[in-house]
């Protein structure tokens, strides 16, 4: 109990008493958004290490060499945990937004930290206005800030790690608008932090791997036609490789 009494106690003092921080970097965005982006992404980073610590959640990284140092890419990852955003955040190399879903724009102060993380928020049920948070997700990525989508459209619940949800085909419309490459990421052990025991948090391992780039340009024709479907078949086999290497040890 006393986990997730300390991980809530964190989010509330944070959103409130970070209020002038906020307010000052959402000015500083009017001017400078490079240098308010990354000085926002820092203070949620740093906010996020945090909680990742008592909530009892250790990590580990492979992959960051997949990353281009030059240029944004679309991160593609599996879900299954509230978790996988924060283990996300404080291991991408440069600045990165996560696709949301809109509802998340009924909490002030949280809403507002996300734009300043370059957060987009997504209506799946108003098409005109997903087609309006999908172009704003591919300027970002043409300005040099990456997004990180969940095409599964939801947490998946279940059991087998590697049975992911079909993954919605539009998602990947960013990369290919924008010419960026893709970043499969692959992440486990987030579920069992929190989802496998509502409402309680306990300690985990996370691992999180980025696979290497996927110019969608390049695939064979059958695979550009269904690009969503070729990054889910990519995932699961860095899953599977994942669970085997587990068992191994």
């Amino acid at each position: 109990m006393i986990r997730i009494i300390l991980v809530a106690s964190t989010v509330i003092l944070f959103l409130a008493f970070a209020i002038p921080v906020m307010l000052i970097l959402e000015r500083k965005a009017k001017s400078d958004p490079g240098t308010a982006g990354w000085r926002s992404l820092r203070i949620v980073q740093g906010v996020f290490r945090f909680i990742l610590k008592i909530a009892g959640v250790t990590y580990e990284v492979y992959g960051l060499e997949n990353i281009p140092a030059d240029r944004a890419v679309l991160y593609v990852g599996n879900h299954r945990s509230y978790f996988d955003v924060l283990v996300g955040y404080v291991t991408v190399p440069g600045l990165t937004g996560f696709v949301a879903k809109k509802e998340m724009l009924r909490y002030p102060f949280l809403r507002d930290w996300m734009r300043l993380v370059n957060c987009v928020f997504l209506d799946r049920k108003n098409v005109k206005e997903a087609l309006k948070a999908i172009m704003e997700a591919i300027g970002k990525l043409k300005e040099g800030i990456s997004i990180w989508i969940f095409p599964e459209g939801t947490r998946n619940e279940n059991e087998n790690l590697t049975d992911l949800l079909e993954f919605h085909e539009g998602s990947l419309k960013m990369a290919e608008k924008s010419g960026c490459p893709v970043i499969p990421v692959a992440i486990t052990g987030t579920a069992a932090v929190f989802e496998d025991h509502m409402p309680w948090i306990r300690p985990s391992h996370v691992v999180i791997r980025y696979g290497a780039p996927i110019d969608l340009k390049e695939l064979p024709k059958e695979a550009r036609k269904f690009p969503g479907a070729y990054v889910r078949g990519v995932l699961i086999s860095m899953l599977e490789d994942m669970e085997h290497a587990d068992s191994g040890k």
